[in-house]
C-alpha cells in the first residue's frame, strides 16, 4: 500500500527545490500546493495537486487515481472554501467552487485531452469527477 503522505511531502520538496514543478511522472504536469483544513479535524491538511489554468483563476480535479471516493480535501473545501494556495514560488488565498455544467465539461475534456492518464481516471470509477474553481481572493 502507498504511504500518500510520504509520497506527497517528496513530491512538495521537489516542487518547492524547483520553483513549483515536480520530475517524474509528474514532469510537465502543472502543479500547486493546496492548504486545507480538516472539516471534522481542523487539523492543517497539505496537498499537491494538478491544476489547469482557467479564466479567473485554476481548476483542480478530486479524481483520486480514479478511487471510487472523493478525495478529503474535496470535503474539506466544500465544507471551507476559503484556502490557501502555493503556485510556484508564491502563496496566495482563492476561494474553491464547484464547476458544473458546460463549463465543468469544457474544463475536464481540456484536462484529458492535456492529460490522458485524467480520461483513465475517469474509466476506473462510476463516479462523476469533481472540478472546482479556485479563484483569487
Amino acid at each position: 500500500m502507498r504511504d500518500y503522505n510520504a509520497w506527497n511531502k517528496e513530491v512538495i520538496e521537489e516542487f518547492r527545490a524547483n520553483g513549483g514543478w515536480a520530475g517524474g511522472h509528474l514532469e510537465g504536469m502543472p502543479l500547486l500546493i493546496l492548504f486545507n483544513h480538516g472539516a471534522r479535524t481542523g487539523a492543517l491538511r497539505v496537498n499537491p495537486l494538478a491544476y489547469q489554468k482557467v479564466e479567473g483563476g485554476y481548476a483542480i480535479f478530486g479524481s483520486k487515481g480514479g478511487s471510487p471516493t472523493h478525495p478529503s480535501w474535496y470535503h474539506n473545501l466544500m465544507a471551507n472554501p476559503n484556502v490557501e494556495i502555493e503556485l510556484g514560488t508564491e502563496t496566495f488565498m482563492v476561494r474553491a467552487r464547484l464547476a458544473e455544467g458546460e463549463e465543468r465539461e469544457r474544463i475536464w475534456s481540456q484536462q484529458k485531452l492535456d492529460f490522458p492518464q485524467f480520461a483513465d481516471y475517469e474509466k476506473k470509477t462510476s463516479r462523476q469527477i469533481p472540478v472546482l474553481v479556485l479563484e483569487p481572493v
